[in-house]
């Protein structure tokens, strides 16, 4: 997990030669040099934030699948200061997706940000929105880049201060500087960074809408695969629901995914392997949806599941289906 990545005022404008991996100041010395002080987390924005922003609307995707280490939660102490942001550990080299649609702002390190090491990216989601992903191996987009929420955009590595590789994730809210806990952010949206499966409420539009829509037509609902979650899909989705003996409430989480996917092998045709692709091209496989479960798409999944190391067998079950909609 990070040693430091400690929350701190941001300066306006950080000097080149503190930004070099091999500049001599240690991160402690370097705040102290800038007189920046230690900011005490408040744990508190983060709530009142998510709050503010409850739409599970399907706009956000889990960064990167992995285990949370002990002690590399947001607020976690950290020599004097407070952990700003939550820790995902998995193996140098899994997959680092971007959490919503933006433009990459930084890409340096420690993203320009103090107290921070390794190689780092920042995106700007707008609305005064950003997401930072730290301790890089490998950087998969440009600066400057405009990104899709669940495209890869880096590699998981070791780089900076740590103790292992991991992604140091972090979100702020209201300014670039201002972090907000990852883990209830995400969640207001939707996302469960700890890995579980997506949540998506009425209203909600995009490739997961799609992928939802395609699984509902497999089922012969005859949907539009529009990505509008409007009316007519949410009713669909909730006789569904009721046959099932769930709560009818249109939300598409936790109690309805592993009801409505199905555990595809190369071999399968339909509806359900168009919801598939959708979810598969949402991660960068660029198939055609065709709905046809040939070598092409399986060599898709098998790198999909390889790069975020789950089991590379090249069939979809429920744990590649939930890594995918999340």
């Amino acid at each position: 997990m990070c040693r430091f990545c400690a929350n701190a005022a941001e300066p306006t404008e950080i000097p080149a030669d503190l930004e070099r991996p091999d500049h001599g100041l240690s991160r402690r010395g370097l705040l102290a040099g800038l007189g920046l002080g230690v900011l005490a987390v408040n744990l508190s924005v983060g709530a009142s934030t998510a709050a503010a922003a409850s739409a599970k609307n399907g706009a956000w995707a889990n960064p990167a699948l992995g285990r949370f280490p002990a002690g590399g939660h947001y607020g976690a102490p950290r020599g004097g200061a407070s952990h700003a942001g939550q820790d995902v550990s998995n193996s140098v080299g899994t997959a680092v997706h971007a959490a919503a649609g933006g433009t990459v702002i930084r890409r340096s390190w420690g993203g320009g940000l103090p107290g921070r090491t390794g190689n780092a990216l920042v995106i700007s989601h707008g609305n005064n929105q950003y997401t930072y992903y730290g301790h890089l191996n490998a950087y998969r987009v440009g600066l400057n880049a405009k990104v899709s929420a669940g495209q890869r955009i880096a590699d998981m590595g070791a780089t900076g201060n740590v103790t292992g590789p991991h992604l140091h994730f972090e979100t702020h809210s209201g300014r670039l500087g201002t972090t907000v806990n990852p883990v209830s952010f995400l969640a207001a949206r939707g996302v469960d960074l700890s890995g579980g499966w997506s949540r998506i409420d009425p209203g909600a539009s995009g490739a997961t809408v799609v992928v939802i829509q395609h699984l509902m037509n497999r089922r012969g609902h005859g949907l539009a695969a529009d990505g509008k979650y409007g009316s007519v899909s949410v009713e669909a989705v909730k006789r569904f629901q009721r046959s099932k003996g769930l709560v009818a409430d249109g939300q598409v989480g936790p109690a309805t995914w592993p009801a409505l996917v199905y555990t595809l092998r190369q071999g399968a045709s339909g509806s359900h392997v168009r919801a598939l692709q959708t979810a598969l091209n949402k991660r960068g496989a660029r198939l055609a949806v065709d709905g046809g479960f040939g070598s092409v798409t399986t060599r898709a999944v098998r790198a999909y599941q390889g790069v975020n190391r789950l089991v590379a067998d090249g069939e979809a079950g429920p744990v590649t289906w939930r890594a995918l909609t999340g």
